[in-house]
């Protein structure tokens, strides 16, 4: 039995990075390869390996990707992809050393370390929401990144490489610009607060997903002035259409619907993510979908839907703020909170301190209010003297003695 000799590809890892350098989703990528998307995601994800004629075409393909510039965009994109793996990645705003465990090098090699490029970036003919996902890749020998990369140039990696796609997915979300690029840069200060955290995290992009997601679903935001009344909508009649059906479902169901059809989630991926069951997760997703079908039939096709939440996404044109202006905001508001918990933490030593020294050193009852005794005649003033009252004073006068014989007592 003749055995097919395996055909030479990069490491998964790689593969994946090469696709989204040359800003290519993966149906488009399955398309030019005569393959299915899933099938694409395995190779990409390193779960199955490709071999015959479709093998070789991938290949072919890849080999393609990887000359002239794309080349350089697959090198940028490879390290950003690693930005977390470095083995010096330290503290937050302070600058602290991390925490103990396995340095980032080891505990995150072969993870995928962002999965939002794709939202918003246009290719020719299709735009995608989010086509990268967060399997785990079975890598070897795969690049770490820059060995010299510090906490700041780690985090302003990870800032360029999801900020952009973030901010675009958050709108979708929430429907307005402000709350969108408010809840991305507040979940990057989180992240740049907690960073030993984040740099030891397998997935750091989903994690600051995550908390931008919270922050911008927060029902907080709606008693906010500037929050109560709509922003104008988005000048194409499709992406408004679409927007103002996804404001209608509720923010479970459009976070489930977003994840899974936009950014490209599985099941599982998604329940973890919006913290519920799975069987929860399918129904709420379900139920998205039904009501998206309702108003735009042309969308019950989930690949439809996939492709039109990219192209609502890539319409507008938000902007992130810089990743030097985020770690000084995060830096500024840590400082603010410290010094609010000293003053508020002085100002209780001082009214502790005030209350011992004037506070009385025993217990004084208090004095109860006086009450009125039945059958006991109330007091009255003194008036004349009755005349028996008067000769009993008289006797008693004359009968005044001093002296020792007043103790003697008088027969009479």
């Amino acid at each position: 039995m003749t055995q097919t000799p395996a055909i030479p590809l990069p490491p998964p890892g790689a593969r994946r990075r090469l696709r989204e350098a040359a800003s290519m989703t993966q149906a488009q990528l399955a398309a030019r390869v005569g393959v299915s998307r899933e099938t694409v995601r395995a190779w990409e994800t390193g779960r199955t390996t490709p071999r015959g004629r479709k093998g070789e075409a991938y290949a072919r393909l890849l080999d393609a990707l990887a000359g002239g510039e794309g080349d350089v965009t697959a090198r940028q994109a490879a390290e950003a992809g690693s930005l977390v793996r470095s083995t010096e990645a330290g503290g937050g705003p302070s600058g602290a050393a991390q925490q103990d465990g396995p340095p980032v090098a080891e505990k995150a090699a072969g993870k995928k370390a962002a999965d939002e490029t794709a939202v918003g970036e246009t290719a020719v003919g299709e735009t995608a929401v989010g086509e990268t996902a967060v399997e785990e890749e079975a890598v070897t020998g795969e690049a770490t990144g820059p060995a010299g990369l510090t906490p700041a140039q780690a985090f302003d990696a990870l800032y360029a490489f999801c900020a952009p796609a973030l901010v675009r997915q958050t709108y979708l979300l929430t429907g307005r610009r402000d709350l969108a690029r408010e809840s991305v840069e507040r979940a990057f200060q989180r992240a740049w607060e907690h960073w030993p955290e984040v740099a030891r995290d397998p997935d750091p992009a989903g994690w600051v997903r995550a908390a931008a997601y919270e922050y911008a679903l927060s029902p907080w935001q709606r008693f906010r002035l500037r929050h109560r009344h709509p922003e104008p909508p988005p000048a194409d009649p499709s992406a408004r259409v679409l927007l103002s059906v996804l404001r209608r479902l509720p923010p479970p169901h459009r976070r489930t619907l977003l994840l899974y059809d936009g950014v490209g989630l599985n099941l599982p991926e998604t329940a973890a993510e919006t913290e519920a069951t799975t069987p929860a997760t399918a129904n709420r997703l379900l139920r998205a979908r039904e009501a998206v079908a309702a108003r735009l039939p042309e969308l019950a096709d989930p690949g439809e839907l996939h492709r039109k939440l990219g192209e609502a996404a890539s319409a507008e044109q938000l902007r992130a703020a810089g990743a030097p202006a985020v770690r000084t905001g995060s830096e500024r508001r840590a400082r603010f909170w410290t010094r609010a918990a000293i003053a508020f933490t002085v100002a209780l030593i001082g009214t502790t301190a005030l209350t011992l020294r004037t506070a009385p050193t025993r217990y004084e009852p208090p004095v109860p209010a006086g009450e009125t005794v039945r059958g006991v005649p109330p007091r009255v003033a003194p008036g004349a003297l009755s005349d028996e009252e008067l000769r009993l004073r008289a006797a008693l006068r004359e009968e005044w003695r001093s002296g020792p014989d007043r103790l003697v007592p008088l027969a009479r």
